[in-house]
């Protein structure tokens, strides 16, 4: 795919990145088999283990997690979806859970913690054995953090985003609520990118709505979901036009913010009017 020459000009050391059209057809460019720090590319996949483990029914979406430290009424969904009422980082609420869309590293992190102690095992595990092994996400492991600790490759993405296009490991119906907006009147912040009203997230995916500016492109669909990594990193799939996009840096966001905020959009926007050109021509 010519728009993945786009990354060539992407003022990063290292960078990968690969498509996948409506066919299934995969594109890449750059060292796919290269590991990278996905910073808060870790949350989808933090998700995608949470619903396998409620499909498993070791743990529940609604109900209240009050006797695992957790903030009362406070649940998974209300977690997974940043509505918890957990700051960025730290252990203390700053509001009542389903109020407010606040961006939480320690949300995510408490999923982890409730999965790991309802499967008895690590979370690390269990996301591995739930989620990076069936998928042969052989150079995928987490090293920390659930929230933004888990290191892969774009090979091993291309692996996981064609599981969110035709899940295997959990039913279509879970695979819908992933994408589907939570709570949908909340306002909130994207780090980074700025403050939106309102703000739509799915459970660990964002859901691009109506927000702009934006990451993802112009002509990205407002049911885009993915998530963007304070790693440099990105990942959306497209479900309006069945496009997938990922791209793999190793120099942080906040260094090149300013560039990575117009070079995003426009490898989004010529990823998709490429992938239309070729679908019109089969």
């Amino acid at each position: 795919m010519e728009a993945l020459r786009l990354t060539a000009t992407w003022p990063v050391p290292h960078v990968a990145a690969a498509t996948i059209d409506a066919a299934g057809a995969v594109a890449t460019i750059g060292p796919t088999d290269r590991t990278f720090r996905l910073a808060s590319i870790s949350k989808p996949l933090t998700a995608w283990a949470a619903m396998v483990a409620v499909e498993e029914g070791i743990v529940q979406l609604d109900a209240p997690l009050d006797d695992q430290g957790v903030q009362p009424g406070c649940t998974l969904r209300h977690l997974l979806s940043h509505a918890g009422g957990y700051a960025f980082d730290g252990p203390d609420p700053i509001s009542k859970p389903g109020v407010r869309r606040i961006y939480s590293n320690t949300g995510i992190e408490l999923v982890g913690q409730c999965i790991g102690r309802a499967a008895h095992m690590a979370f690390e595990t269990y996301l591995h054995e739930a989620v990076f092994a069936p998928l042969g996400m052989t150079s995928t492991d987490l090293r920390g953090s659930p929230a933004h600790g888990v290191h892969s490759t774009v090979e091993d993405l291309v692996r996981f985003t064609t599981e969110t296009r035709v899940p295997k490991l959990i039913t279509e119906a879970s695979a819908t609520q992933v994408s589907t907006v939570q709570f949908t009147a909340l306002a909130g912040i994207i780090p980074g990118i700025g403050r939106f009203d309102p703000s739509p997230w799915g459970l660990g995916f964002e859901v691009r709505g109506n927000k702009h500016p934006h990451w993802t492109g112009t002509r990205n669909s407002p049911a885009t979901f993915g998530h963007f990594g304070g790693a440099g990193t990105l990942l959306w799939v497209d479900p309006g036009v069945n496009v997938v996009c990922i791209a793999l840096t190793d120099r942080p966001f906040d260094e090149w913010a300013s560039d990575a905020l117009q070079l995003w959009p426009q490898l989004s926007d010529a990823v998709l009017l490429e992938s239309a050109a070729n679908e019109r021509s089969r």
